[in-house]
């Protein structure tokens, strides 16, 4: 899951907002659009490409990366492009091309054109994210902060859709059937999300003096939220490949339906407990039992490690977000959303590559590496914990990113 969101500011203009349940709405729709099917319809139609497509174990890689790459282009653009998060039209134009990206990638069998493709997808995707999260900060400042996880919840209701839309049409054996569906259904949730209200500009950064008085935590923060980028981005990819190959057909694609579902909740239950417990434990606990999800199908085959390891990412892969930005928040950090934005952009690039040497004998490895960094960032949590400063104001409206 990777953002660029600006802090809180005043109510966009227009006077106060209607109804904040359908700005949660909108905003679910934009997420679900931009990175439950945009970004994370790959996953499950990966192994389709690879049996009918000729797509090999080393390009499904690249492909990955590619779309990485370019959602750090598109995070970097927003930061850079302040006013590009408050457009409209921005918005608009980055769900017509992400669409029209998805209905592309059947036209043609061409590895290049397909790594275009999923750039200029990942690029839009980032686009969608900063503007709908921005959206929300700025808009719903003063409304409860489960609303955010609601509508953070999208991203995966769009990932529960995409692969249910992949099972149904597995019966059809035809990759490219797939990749028209999800255009269908991105197509809709654009419309959903056609009229969402965006954000008006953000409050002046933080002091340097606030930077040195917690840039040691924030040190072991961004490790971890690197890492868990790396980490993170090979289970999101491979999963689905991983079940398939020591499970029945239908347990990958119903596995990652079963991701998009726990992710529902998720943030909204961690922002929860964000407010009664240690941010930094929580965001320990959560990588914990996140690398436990991962590993399970690699040591242990047959549907209920697939299904066990499919609830236990889902409910902690936004639920690591949440709580990682939320902490950068209570510190103060200048840019903190930003800077984090980045390294977890980075380590999903480095993520496919990494894994790519271990996938000629299948996908175990891959699961494992992954596992293994998540719990190098889990030891960045515990540097994390220590002497880390509570008596600070906490913000009552942590971002959040997948």
């Amino acid at each position: 899951m990777n953002p660029a969101t600006l802090h809180p500011s005043t109510a966009a203009s227009g006077g106060a907002l209607r109804s904040p349940r359908a700005h949660v709405t909108q905003a679910a729709a934009a997420l679900a659009a931009g990175m439950g099917v945009g970004r994370f319809v790959y996953t499950p139609i990966l192994p389709l490409m690879h049996a009918q497509a000729g797509l090999s174990a080393g390009a499904g890689a690249d492909l990955a990366t590619g779309n990485y790459a370019g959602y750090l282009a598109g995070a970097l653009l927003g930061i850079l492009l302040p006013r590009a998060v408050r457009s409209p039209a921005v918005l608009r134009g980055s769900l017509l091309v992400l669409t029209a990206t998805l209905a592309a990638m059947p036209e043609t069998h061409a590895t290049t054109a397909w790594l275009c493709l999923r750039v200029i997808a990942g690029a839009a995707s980032a686009l969608v994210f900063v503007i709908a999260v921005s959206s929300l900060q700025s808009n719903l400042r003063n409304h409860p902060a489960h609303l955010h996880g609601w509508a953070f919840g999208g991203v995966g209701a769009g990932i529960a859709l995409s692969g249910l839309l992949v099972v149904v049409l597995r019966a059809a054996a035809d990759w490219r059937a797939a990749w028209w569906a999800s255009a269908g259904l991105a197509a809709l949730l654009a419309a959903a999300s056609w009229n969402l209200r965006t954000a008006t500009p953000p409050p002046p950064a933080r002091t340097r003096e606030e930077w040195r008085r917690t840039h040691r935590w924030f040190a072991a923060l961004f490790a971890s939220y690197t890492l868990e980028g790396v980490g993170y981005i090979i289970a999101g990819t491979f999963l689905v490949a991983a079940i398939e190959q020591s499970s029945p057909g239908w347990a990958g694609s119903g596995a990652w339906v079963l991701v998009g579902l726990a992710a529902v909740p998720s943030s909204a239950l961690w922002l929860w407990l964000g407010r009664r417990l240690s941010r930094p434990g929580l965001l320990l606990a959560a990588l914990v039992v996140q690398a436990v999800g991962i590993a399970l199908p690699a040591v242990s085959g047959g549907v209920a490690a697939a299904l066990a390891s499919a609830l236990l990412f889902g409910a902690t892969f936004l639920g690591v977000a949440t709580v990682a930005l939320a902490v950068g928040a209570h510190l103060r950090f200048p840019r903190s959303v930003a800077l984090l934005t980045a390294g977890y952009s980075v380590g999903q690039i480095l993520g496919p590559p990494a894994a790519a040497p271990l996938l000629h004998h299948g996908y175990r490895q891959a699961l494992i590496l992954a596992a293994v960094v998540v719990m190098g960032a889990a030891v960045a949590a515990v540097v994390l914990r220590a002497g880390f400063p509570h008596d600070m104001p906490v913000p009552d409206h942590p971002a959040a990113e997948p």
